[in-house]
């Protein structure tokens, strides 16, 4: 796969991700998501789909601000910023509405304009920390 086909790829699947598309139909139907902090990986089109939406919707109401993007020959790497209010029971922290920002990185390889494997650099540690800090805050 070359590099502009690469390109092509990821740029459709995150204009169809940030614009409310069918961002899933870029998968497939083999991807793993693999969260690479904790090493918890996600099997499949609509899985690693419906896990992208309950951070995206259901846990949080964010979106990214994405940040630089780079290709290669069959793989890319995106830097961003998850920005978001926290409404819905995240890693046993229940719903505070603070509005969190934590910057993160996923390496994508793209094989046949499709993608198969997502590795997320997200720091669910610090993520987790401020939101129990942000709730402990609350409770006060």
């Amino acid at each position: 796969m070359s590099v502009t086909q690469t390109e092509s790829t990821l740029r459709d699947y995150l204009a169809a991700l940030l614009n409310g598309g069918d961002f899933a139909a870029f998968f497939s139907d083999d991807i793993v998501w693999t969260t690479m902090e904790t090493g918890d990986e996600v099997h499949g089109r609509e899985a690693v789909r419906d896990f992208i939406l309950a951070l995206h919707r259901q846990m949080f109401d964010a979106s990214p601000e994405l940040r630089n993007v780079a290709f290669g020959d069959g793989f890319a790497g995106l830097e961003a910023v998850f920005v978001g209010k926290h409404k819905g029971e995240f890693a046993g922290v229940p719903a505070t509405g603070a509005m969190v920002r934590m910057p993160y990185v996923v390496f994508y390889d793209i094989d046949g304009g499709s993608i198969t494997a997502l590795r997320a650099y997200f720091p669910m540690a610090a993520l987790i920390q401020d939101l129990q800090s942000k709730n402990a805050a609350a409770a006060n």
